[in-house]
């Protein structure tokens, strides 16, 4: 919602005070569609020839991602962290090896589907269940594991952020995409030097309404998506981190309710919930 929001702001700041200012809206109305094809149409295929099919993916599906709401709130947290605390609390009074099956199928988890915000998220219990055998198992120590999730929420990272540098690269190329639409309109222009300066001066303002999209389309929307874009890879950064930040602190000795506490705070400052509030919801759970 913010984002069409902020759009529209922006438009009717820019066009508004253009025509306030006695400017002729009908020379950008006019040239708006030859040049918007020229400009997006170079940019699209250039944005394809210069990613993997996968970034593409990626990037369509982030681009979904932005006009969406953030599904990392404080609620969705604290399901998390009480779903580490009854998973390390089973551990600790039954002993690592009952939580195996809940380890092995998770989805038949009475833990896990517990708390379906998070135990339905592939991805939170393939991290949670991928350490969780290794503790089991008992092969590796606290430092070697700290250093695999390191270097798997690293990969996550490279892995999420490519979308972002994709778009980066594309906001970048826009203004360049609008300096070639008006160059071209300078040529068409120079090849009609016999007509009326009227006309003349329409075809120069319609080769100029090229640069004038390739900065817009650049630092008015593609750039402000993958900023937040950006945004959101961070805050999914963040689970990792809060559930790799319990993990190590119960490995290290830690009771559960002091573990989901080291948890707790990794988190950032507006979705971290406070320490009454998880303790308050781990009971009722």
């Amino acid at each position: 919602m913010f984002v069409i929001i902020g759009w529209a702001v922006s438009m009717v700041c820019i066009f508004g005070v253009f025509i306030a200012h006695g400017g002729n809206i009908g020379v950008i109305l006019h040239a708006l569609p030859f040049e918007m094809i020229t400009i997006f149409g170079a940019a699209i295929g250039a944005f394809l020839a210069n990613n993997q099919m996968k970034v593409v993916k990626a990037t369509a599906k982030g681009l979904g991602l932005c006009f969406k709401g953030s599904k990392y709130s404080k609620a969705r947290y604290m399901e998390l962290l009480a779903l580490m605390y009854d998973i390390l609390q089973k551990a600790r009074k039954e002993g690592l090896m009952s939580i195996e099956k809940d380890v092995e199928d998770p989805h038949n988890s009475p833990l896990f589907q517990k708390y379906a915000t998070v135990g339905n998220d592939h991805h939170v219990t393939e991290f949670i269940t991928d350490y969780l055998r290794m503790m089991v198992s008992g092969n590796l120590n606290a430092h070697e594991i700290e250093s695999l999730m390191d270097s798997e929420i690293e990969t996550h990272h490279q892995e999420e952020h490519a979308a972002v540098a994709a778009l980066q690269r594309l906001a970048g190329g826009l203004p360049a995409f609008g300096i070639v639409a008006a160059v071209l309109g300078v040529v068409n222009t120079m090849g009609s030097v016999g007509q009326p300066p009227a006309v003349l001066g329409g075809m120069i303002g319609s080769a100029l309404v090229g640069t004038f999209l390739g900065i817009l389309l650049a630092y008015g929307f593609a750039e402000p998506l993958a900023g937040l874009l950006e945004q959101k890879v961070e805050d999914g950064g963040k689970e990792f981190q809060c559930i790799k930040t319990t993990l190590l602190a119960s490995m290290q000795g830690y009771a559960p309710q002091v573990a989901i506490e080291f948890g707790r705070k990794v988190l950032f400052s507006g979705d971290r919930p406070s320490f009454t509030e998880l303790e308050g919801h781990v009971k009722k759970k």
